[in-house]
């Protein structure tokens, strides 16, 4: 690499500076940025949180009719389950009397 004229580096020099004189503005809108983004995230909690404590009963309702919902999801599967158990038995007995028709 050439060596660089004292006129280029002085030149280099100054816009470094520059850019690090900047640094502390920008650091500042940051740093506002940062406290806004906190408000607004701590309003949105604190909103989020009212919510649910106003439709606690809302909350609580829904609740309980997916409980129910599942259940009755869980039932209608065993039923199901039973049902393909006993067509299962069913064509194994045909299986089994077709290996020995003497049974």
């Amino acid at each position: 690499m050439a060596p660089q004229s004292l006129e280029t580096k002085v030149e280099s020099l100054e816009e470094r500076v520059t850019r690090l004189e900047e640094l502390p503005g920008r650091m500042d809108r940051f740093e506002l940025q940062i406290v806004q983004f906190r408000t607004e995230v701590r309003d949105e909690f604190s909103a989020l949180r009212e919510t649910i404590r106003s439709g606690d009963d809302l909350l609580r309702h829904e609740l309980v009719t997916l409980r129910l919902e599942m259940r009755s999801g869980d039932d209608e599967t065993r039923r199901f389950m039973r049902v393909l158990f006993e067509e299962y038995i069913g064509r194994l007995r045909l299986i089994d009397e077709g290996k020995n028709p003497n049974t």
